[in-house]
């Protein structure tokens, strides 16, 4: 879905590495604080996040409905609770010392903290804006201190424990000299049991019987930690217009293993015009999964192919879906068990997207290429990519078998997976649109509108730092694509070209090393291609520099009640 990750050079504002990053607590008012040679202002980054205040359409609901959708927003603020602690346990207590101390720029120190869901800018490289306090690989989920070398020997001399400590839903702690698991349900209990008692009321509420069953298997599984029942029942939601994801979900948090979920929530209203319309793509994931470009024994119809589509507008978030880059949609389970039973849902956050498209993509277009290609970025494009991204996750390698180990991908690529996974989806869904204009569902004339879309979408993604997932597999995806003469530098415009003619053959090289690598589990060949490639060059560096009076993101405001 979002959705680990690499150095990055972020060039709207200068910044160190995390390594470099001093006590910087007092900037902020438009202050500085040096680190080397670079400049930190910590007003200018949060200006980089555009507040947008987000009015969604709810005068349809009826009086039952809107009681559900209250009672699941307040559900959902738990989720902010707990993932706060995930990202560091000590936390609230950090939060507490800014609101306690003197700084003469406390409210915006708090503004970013609130923001960022700690004392680290996300959009430069996790820098500490309060504090020297490092943001730990592990995040929240093990000790501050653990190491991959330390965990993995322990692990190795103590098999007996290995499952529970690598499962998606415990965290790891010291217990003298040995490590424990302790499941979520009892770490987080303090905030799991108050919104499981909201989600069984919301489900006692509701006479929808899909939504009844999924918000009470979604309860119980917040008590027990056993979420294949709750998300088979969320796969199978249907004649409502709320669609609710709750739960521990998303690995990006967890950057030393990518083994760990994180809590989040997003509470939808789904449109079923917009979905109905692109409903129609998923009757083609068989056949998308058959024009891959891979070997046919490396092909995974092992996955549902029902999978739902959903265009909708968020009313709220919780979690892991609130700080940092915002989700323009996702694609979930990640539960490999169900997405080979029942396939993933996609979901499309139409309100998020729009105005991400206008304060941001539009507006870069011009910045990025040349002029006659910059004016065939549309919002078409964007939305089309972002659902082909979508259903790509549910195409190509999942469950893999090396030297006779039934295992997935995930699990083999372990910290590289998430990235990796991400570019994939993003070529994937190139690939998959040219597909769909060879079945002429969409008009093959469209091509540069498609090619010039996606080019500025790298932009936009890279921008949020190679830090980051999504980041990340952008850098790679321009630099890879460029050495194929597929993207090319203009000199004399001073903007970039893409040309039309090379890109369908670098997209389809490129989608091909991915997808062999998430065959072959290969940790070290996913590593080596991102050293390789997942780098910004001078030309790109220069044009994002471009960019500053352009948010990098947006901040929606979502009202705390309908």
């Amino acid at each position: 879905m979002r959705k680990s990750l690499i150095a990055l050079l972020l060039a709207t504002t200068a910044c160190t590495p995390n390594g470099e990053a001093g006590n910087n607590a007092a900037a902020g008012n438009g202050a500085t604080a040096q680190a080397g040679q670079e400049q930190y202002s910590l007003k200018a980054q949060r200006a980089k996040i555009a507040r947008i205040d987000m009015n969604p359409d709810t005068s349809f609901l009826n009086d039952e409905q809107r009681k559900v959708v209250n009672l699941l927003i307040q559900a959902s603020d738990y989720m902010n609770d707990i993932y706060l602690r995930q990202r560091s346990p000590n936390l609230p207590q950090v939060r507490q010392q800014i609101a306690d101390s003197d700084a003469p720029d406390k409210q915006l120190l708090l503004d970013m903290f609130d923001l960022n869901f700690g004392p680290w800018d996300t959009l430069a490289e996790f820098r500490p804006f309060w504090g020297d306090q490092q943001f730990p690989e592990g995040a929240g989920f093990y000790p501050p201190d653990m190491t991959r070398e330390e965990f993995n020997q322990y692990a190795a001399a103590h098999p007996e424990q290995k499952d529970a400590l690598t499962s998606l839903y415990t965290v790891v702690r010291r217990d003298g000299a040995k490590l424990k698991a302790v499941p979520y349900s009892v770490e987080y209990k303090q905030w799991l049991e108050p919104a499981a008692k909201l989600l069984d009321q919301a489900a006692d509420t509701t006479s929808n019987s899909s939504l009844k069953k999924f918000l009470h298997l979604r309860a119980e599984a917040f008590r027990t930690d056993d979420y294949f029942e709750s998300e088979l029942a969320w796969m199978d939601l249907k004649d409502t217009p709320i669609e609710i994801a709750i739960g521990p979900y998303e690995v990006y948090t967890d950057r030393l293993f990518g083994q760990k979920a994180a809590f989040e929530s997003f509470v939808t209203l789904k449109d079923p015009e917009e979905s109905a319309a692109l409903d129609k793509y998923k009757k083609y994931l068989r056949d998308m999964e058959g024009n891959l470009p891979e070997p046919d024994e490396n092909k995974n119809f092992r996955r549902g192919f029902a999978s739902p589509i959903a265009v909708a507008e968020q009313i709220h978030g919780g979690g892991d879906n609130v700080p940092g880059v915002q989700t323009i949609a996702f694609n979930l389970p990640n539960d490999e068990r169900v997405r080979e039973a029942k396939g993933a849902k996609k979901v499309i956050l139409s309100n998020v997207l729009g105005a991400k498209y206008e304060r941001i993509l539009k507006p870069m277009a011009p910045l990025v290429l040349v002029p006659d290609q910059a004016q065939l970025v549309a919002k078409k494009y964007m939305q089309l990519e972002t659902l082909f991204h979508e259903l790509s996750h549910s195409l190509g390698p999942g469950t893999i078998v090396i030297n006779g180990r039934t295992t997935t991908v995930d699990d083999e690529l372990k910290d590289q997976a998430s990235a990796l996974e991400e570019a994939k989806a993003d070529v994937a869904g190139v690939w998959n649109i040219l597909f769909m204009m060879k079945k002429g569902e969409i008009p093959a004339a469209e091509k540069p509108q498609l090619f010039a879309s996606y080019v500025a979408g790298i932009f936009r993604a890279v921008r949020f730092g190679t830090e980051e997932a999504h980041g990340q597999g952008a850098a790679l995806q321009l630099a890879y694509l460029q050495d194929k003469g597929a993207i090319r530098w203009d000199e004399k415009a001073g903007r970039y070209r893409v040309d039309n003619a090379r890109m369908e053959s670098g997209v389809r090289d490129l989608l091909h090393d991915m997808l062999m690598l998430q065959a072959r589990g290969d940790y070290a060949g996913t590593k080596a291609l991102m050293d390789k490639w997942a780098h910004l060059d001078a030309h790109a560096r220069q044009v994002i520099g471009t960019m500053d009076a352009i948010p990098v993101d947006i901040q929606p405001i979502y009202p705390e009640k309908i």
